[in-house]
């Protein structure tokens, strides 16, 4: 089940799947979920099931005895060996040496955490443990031991974080009663069901100790996770009707969200542009969208043979969410950042997130069928060997080698060359050429600002203010993006935004602990509150424009800047005295991006209640021995330096140490600050729980000041990817042109590709060169042996909008459902029933 061709200028389509349609494809054992329970009884191969998870996560004789897994299974054997030798030291009270219990519920998951990987190295054939009942029975013993003491009793248990309690613990004891389930039978044959009734207990935002579709707890990756556990722990214990509500719980998160036809008011899970959302606002593919991936492909292989029916529907919509979901997130094997949350803080890099992804597209390719099949093993062999060490089965990185060393199998991307993809139900856009991929991270009343939480991403305030992130072929982007980048480049200076000068604190300062607490408030604000999550942890803005149209592999994108929901409470009187808010700087931005150049026009800039502004042009991060150079040009056709107050004409940036460069074409006339400073911050400054490792770096920023005063209000610039100092000379003489720059409409011309672009953020009718357009509205329109259009409504409010085409009246050739044309006085009009299309582009072509 494909998703449409990216190449033929409509959004992709990620296969639509309502709940209904999900459960019709669901085999018996799935449809026995409905609270029937003679039809739960339809039967599930428990034995079936619990096989295929221990092979899953251990192996088989025949996969372990491969030479590419032997490093799998001297990781599990070492780390079961590191648990033991932690056991054997432990003191009073510790199961684990250095492990202290009873107040940190992290201690006591990483404990359960623990007993899993001895558990793990004893059902590991080939392991140095397999097999050693000694080992299993400490984990028995253990799981005993902490069951008595840390954890059964509910009266004592459930502090810390929710998802210690209803996921992370039951996780790792639900697959440690799999491994060891014969062991737990002979020495402790009532233990297994004694931590199921514990399990279910501590489901507390659940309902009656089991999930519930109405908790907003019990959403996306969370519900997978939760969902998964259940099957193995009803397999365990031989209940189908366990088994089976587990399975339809899950198969929620296969059906497409309608945002116009919510289920159990559920904004989490896949949209049809393929967007992932997750904490009901959040972008979360690269690290939420990937556990739920990981969770739905371990579901399909552990059900496999099991059940009555087959999977391979189910596969093809997830099939739908890798190719038009994760691979245009995906440059050279990276994850961009603009997806991951509160994730761009952690240590672990871009390629590692991919990883994990490559495992769940090598076992995908078993379960989707044809062309689907063959294309995700194209994609295998495409992207950059993967570190299999971080696989989490051992038939995965067999799979995975057995793919990549198949030379009948062609590698190829599952983007094409040219893709620009409009997220728009997530307020992300992704532009990808040969040599450069551009990422853009937006906000508005639908989607968060940033995410904060938990100490991570401590200083996220500008992180979807228009900021972007501008990939070059060939980096090693460990080197110039991940962590490194947000530790070493000043949050008010991340390329793209538009920030008031002003300090911000971070929340541990604010209120020196990781939220904001006060529970006596009307908002009752504790740890897991709603309040803090509209508040603190991912505020939404106030703005409703954001989003824009795709016409081909071109695309416009505009953004209304706005103040975020904290501060419009606070002004209503809504908030604590001491609840700490800002007032954001105002801008109207759009982003026009096209073949060998990205157009950024910006105006109404304003740092409001009499504070300066600044627009950066871009932030770049290098190691202190590269070697960088910055070159310019005068509107004079003198040479730029550093220091210089005369506005430039174009600016370089190259690092002839990674032989990468990027121009900046200016089309506005105003002095730009821009040079090289060495940084060097701790990790520890974006994230409580980084190692406190120092690092420095050469950062290069290019920016400009708005003066409380009002002057510079507006400026227009082009990012140049891999430009030559001669290539960034010749913009004088086009082939740019802007043709409108203010708060209400925003407009460029490519004379050499024939694209007009425009952007309306007001009630119109409102001009652009030869176009006129009817309110709020992006379009695209080019010119060529036929005229093609597209328009689309980024404020997902309106019913329709429309473009009048000036000059000879045009026939219409092909179009969108919803898209009528005909002639008026003066040209064509094009108009787009946009109702509940949520952003969608919808397309024309005239002759």
């Amino acid at each position: 089940m494909k998703g449409a061709d990216p190449s033929n200028g409509l959004e992709p389509a990620v296969p639509h799947m309502s709940r209904r349609q999900v459960l019709t494809l669901l085999p018996a054992a799935g449809l026995a979920a409905l609270p029937l329970p003679a039809r739960a009884a339809a039967g599930v191969d428990h034995a079936r099931l619990l096989a295929n998870t221990v092979a899953m996560f251990a192996g088989t004789p025949e996969v372990n005895a491969r030479p590419e897994v032997a490093g799998k299974l001297a990781a599990i054997t070492g780390t079961a060996g590191q648990r033991l030798a932690a056991m054997d030291r432990a003191g009073d009270g510790e199961l684990f040496s250095g492990l202290p219990l009873g107040a940190n519920d992290a201690n006591l998951r990483l404990a359960f955490q623990y007993l899993y990987e001895m558990a793990l190295a004893t059902r590991t054939p080939g392991g140095g443990l397999d097999g050693d009942a000694a080992v299993q029975r400490r984990v028995v013993d253990g799981l005993q031991w902490l069951h008595e003491r840390h954890y059964g009793d509910q009266s004592a248990g459930y502090y810390g974080n929710w998802h210690t309690w209803e996921i992370g613990i039951s996780t790792h004891v639900s697959r440690t009663l799999v491994l060891l389930a014969e062991p737990l039978r002979e020495h402790r044959p009532g233990l297994t069901q004694t931590y199921v009734a514990s399990m279910d207990a501590y489901l507390r935002n659940g309902k009656d100790g089991d999930v519930d579709l109405d908790s907003r707890f019990h959403t996306g990756a969370n519900l997978a996770d939760i969902t998964a556990n259940r099957i193995l722990q009803g397999a365990l214990t031989g209940d189908d009707a366990r088994v089976g509500k587990a399975i339809s719980d899950q198969a929620t998160v296969f059906a497409t969200i309608d945002p116009y036809d919510l289920r159990h008011g559920v904004t989490d899970g896949y949209y049809r542009d393929g967007s992932f959302i997750q904490h009901h606002s959040v972008a979360y593919t690269g690290s939420y969208g990937r556990i739920l991936l990981t969770r739905v492909v371990q579901t399909l292989k552990m059900l496999d043979g099991a059940t009555g029916g087959g999977t391979s529907d189910l596969a093809g919509v997830v099939y739908g969410w890798i190719a038009d979901g994760f691979a245009p997130l995906i440059f050279e094997g990276w994850m961009m950042e603009i997806v991951k949350g509160r994730a761009v803080s952690r240590t672990a890099s871009g390629y590692g997130d991919v990883g994990t992804i490559v495992e769940a597209v090598a076992d995908l390719a078993d379960h989707v069928q044809g062309a689907d099949a063959l294309a995700l093993k194209k994609y295998v062999r495409h992207l950059p060997a993967a570190d299999t060490a971080a696989f989490v089965s051992p038939v995965s990185i067999a799979r995975y080698a057995a793919i990549r060393a198949d030379a009948a199998i062609p590698a190829a991307d599952l983007n094409p060359p040219e893709r620009c993809v409009a997220f728009n139900a997530m307020d992300r856009t992704v532009h990808r050429r040969p040599g450069y991929a551009f990422a853009l991270a937006r906000n508005s009343d639908r989607i968060s600002k940033y995410e904060y939480m938990n100490g991570e991403n401590l200083m996220p305030w500008f992180q979807g203010e228009g900021a972007y992130h501008l990939y070059l072929a060939g980096e090693d982007q460990r080197e110039v993006f991940g962590v490194d980048y947000y530790t070493t480049v000043s949050p008010y200076r991340l390329a793209g935004i538009t920030a008031p000068v002003e300090e911000r604190r971070t929340v541990p300062e604010l209120y020196g602990r990781f939220w904001y607490e006060n529970p006596g408030h009307p908002l009752n604000f504790t740890s897991s509150s709603e309040s803090q999550n509209r508040y603190v942890y991912f505020p939404r803005a106030g703005n409703a424009f954001s989003g824009g149209a795709t016409l081909g592999a071109y695309g416009a994108a505009g953004m209304v800047q706005s103040d975020d929901a904290a501060y419009t409470a606070a002004q209503a009187g809504l908030l604590p005295d001491d609840f700490v808010v800002h007032r954001n700087a105002r801008a109207t931005k759009s982003w026009f991006m096209l073949d060998a150049e990205i157009v950024v026009l910006a105006a109404g800039i304003s740092g409001q209640d009499g504070r300066e502004a600044v627009t950066t042009v871009d932030s770049r991060i290098a190691a202190p021995g590269d070697a960088v150079t910055l070159t310019g040009e005068g509107w004079d056709g003198r040479a730029w330096q550093a220091g210089d107050t005369a506005p430039p004409r174009w600016l370089r940036y190259a690092n002839g140490t990674r032989r990468t460069a990027v121009g900046y074409a200016f089309l506005t006339r105003q002095p730009v600050a821009a040079g090289l400073e060495t940084v060097t911050r701790s990790r520890r400054v974006v994230r409580a729980a980084n190692p406190d490792t120092a690092v420095t770096k050469n950062v290069f920023t290019a920016s400009v000041t708005h003066p409380a005063t009002g002057a510079v209000p507006a400026l227009a610039y082009a990012l140049v990817p891999h430009a030559t100092e001669s290539r960034l000379r010749r913009y004088a003489d086009g082939p740019l042109t802007v043709l409108a720059n203010s708060r209400h409409v925003q407009a460029i011309k490519h004379e050499t590709l024939g694209i007009v672009a425009v952007n309306v953020f007001a009630d119109g009718p409102r001009q652009a060169g030869r176009l006129l357009v009817d309110g709020p509205a992006s379009v695209i329109v080019r010119h060529g042996e036929r005229t093609t259009v597209g328009l689309s409504d980024p404020t997902m409010k309106r019913d329709r909008v429309a473009v009048v085409l000036r000059g000879a009246p045009l026939k219409l050739v092909k179009a969108d459902e919803g898209v009528t044309v005909r002639r008026v006085p003066g040209g064509t009009l094009v108009q787009a029933t946009t109702r509940h299309a949520h952003g969608r582009t919808f397309t024309a072509t005239l002759r």
